[in-house]
């Protein structure tokens, strides 16, 4: 005959230990999980940042080249709003026989730590570390946002 106290299974204490091992690689793996999507956040902020100057440079190169026209002295040959290098601009060749239209950007991209489509500007006029836009111009654009970066030293609108 068989003694029924020892069958299979686990005891209440295996399956409380077995519980707190795995609530204790949860709790390591959250701030992990964290870091890791702030990173990412922090790449897709600095490409965004990337291509929209990249943009204001295209459309200064063209304006200092006479292939854009500009329509005020306080231009400086830069975009007068971020929605502009979106909608596009008329670019004339030398002899002006020719007119196309040329966008920039596809999309004003969005701010992965604001979460919204708006950016600070600075114009050409302004300070270089003006927090204000002037509205002359959009000689640069940075983050609104004001956390701190994982160097623990900038913070993203210093960017």
């Amino acid at each position: 005959m068989r003694d029924r106290s020892r069958e299979g299974g686990f005891t209440y204490i295996e399956l409380l230990a077995t519980a707190a091992i795995i609530l204790v690689l949860a709790a390591a793996l959250v701030p992990i999980y964290r870091w890791d999507q702030k990173r990412r956040y922090e790449r897709w902020l600095k490409a965004d940042l990337e291509v929209m100057r990249g943009a204001i440079d295209q459309y200064k190169q063209l304006c200092d080249e006479k292939k854009i026209l500009e329509t005020d002295v306080d231009q400086k040959c830069y975009p007068r709003t971020l929605e502009e290098l979106v909608e596009g601009v008329e670019l004339h060749s030398e002899d002006a026989s020719e007119v196309k239209t040329m966008r920039f950007l596809r999309r004003i991209p969005t701010d992965p730590f604001t979460g919204e489509e708006e950016w600070g500007m600075r114009s050409y006029q302004d300070d270089w570390d003006a927090t204000s836009w002037g509205g002359e111009n959009v000689y640069d654009v940075y983050s609104t946002s004001t956390l701190l970066a994982l160097d623990g030293k900038t913070r993203y609108n210093e960017w």
